[in-house]
């Protein structure tokens, strides 16, 4: 069965979930026999024409030059060279920036998209930008001939919404077990000392409202951020809390055994995220053995359950960072708990087979 990827900036991975999403998925199906292609912007950092078995096809990508509408364009110069390679399935990771082309999709391959989060929610985008997502939804509910949801959140939204049937497959990870504390000495810090979030800089991730709270707190023990923050809601931020030293914002960090064992020596991890499925951050840091403390929401709670600590405001943040500690034996159940569900739910070669159990499926479904 011959597979293509799309709606991802490409792999190796360079920029946030999807890609990683795309990586593992990648490598998995090839692993079980599939011939698998996967789409890069021409000036992703890697080049090759292949990438571990995988085949790579670059095409045209002007974000760099015109922001957002290249991504559109990108997509479009996608959609149009999969046209050309004769595939059994295409696989669209999202549906912003490609849904408006949806009509151009190979008519003869089964077309299945993960319909991502609840976009059009997200608090950085203006009524138009968010009128024209909820948009962009609907077309990719309607150019799909099925759709995956990764979080029972999302199949519920688009059952209700939509009235339209979706496969539940959750994002994955990996149990991380080569702890190094050495990676500790580049920053500075000491095992369980610091606390931490990794997310996108953005308001809906609840950023600001943890910042206040580790300002309030007014601890001497490190606080890292770990995201770009070369963007003007970053440069909002690094202002804003320019008088309190103890946080430090050390920008994007791709490389997965440096994200894991930060993870891992942390004191409490926060996870900011409002809006959207499984959160891959959130089972990165589950996997890495972290003490959660989760924004209060449903999405955060189907996942995590009982086996974190909750906030909903700055002053939540601040009784945790007072009040909590890595080491507490209270605490230890809730890790382990978490590491048996990415173990038995959400271990990336569960998710693989669930993918592939699905393409066969609809591939099936569609002979008939």
């Amino acid at each position: 069965m011959k597979i293509a990827i799309l709606g991802t900036r490409g792999i190796p991975n360079h920029y946030g979930g999807f890609e990683q999403c795309a990586e593992y998925l990648a490598l998995g199906l090839l692993k079980r026999g599939f011939e698998v292609i996967v789409y890069n912007s021409h000036n992703h950092p890697y080049q090759e024409k292949v990438w571990n078995g995988v085949q790579i096809l670059h095409c045209y990508d002007p974000e760099h030059k015109l922001g957002t509408a290249g991504q559109f364009i990108y997509d479009l110069n996608c959609i149009l060279d999969v046209r050309k390679r004769n595939c059994d399935i295409v696989l669209q990771l999202g549906y912003t920036s490609s849904s408006i082309w949806g009509w151009l999709m190979p008519k003869k391959a089964v077309v299945t998209t993960n319909m991502d989060g609840l976009e059009w929610k997200r608090t950085k985008y203006s009524e138009k930008v968010k009128k024209f997502l909820k948009y962009a939804e609907s077309l990719g509910v309607k150019y799909s001939d099925h759709l995956i949801s990764d979080s029972i959140g999302i199949q519920n939204y688009l059952k209700e919404t939509y009235k339209a049937d979706s496969t539940y497959i959750a994002y994955g990870a990996t149990l991380f077990e080569k702890n190094n504390v050495e990676v500790l000495s580049k920053y500075n810090l000491q095992p369980h000392n610091y606390d931490m979030l990794i997310a996108r800089l953005e308001p809906e991730n609840s950023i600001e409202i943890i910042l206040d709270g580790v300002a309030k707190a007014n601890l001497s023990r490190p606080f890292l951020v770990v995201g770009n923050n070369d963007t003007a809601y970053g440069n909002y931020l690094k202002n804003k809390f320019s008088a309190s030293s103890q946080i430090n914002f050390i920008g994007g960090i791709y490389n997965i055994e440096i994200l894991n064992n930060l993870r891992y020596y942390s004191n409490i991890y926060f996870h900011g995220h409002t809006v959207g499925g499984t959160n891959p951050s959130l089972l990165e840091a589950m996997a890495s053995n972290s003490l959660i403390s989760a924004n209060d929401n449903d999405f955060n709670r189907y996942i995590l359950g009982n086996d974190a600590i909750y906030f909903k405001g700055a002053d939540d943040v601040t009784k945790h960072l007072l009040d909590v500690e890595y080491n507490n034996i209270r605490f230890q159940s809730m890790l382990l708990e978490n590491r048996i569900k990415i173990e038995n739910i959400y271990d990336w070669e569960i998710i693989v087979e669930q993918y592939a159990k699905h393409f066969a499926d609809i591939t099936k479904r569609n002979s008939n």
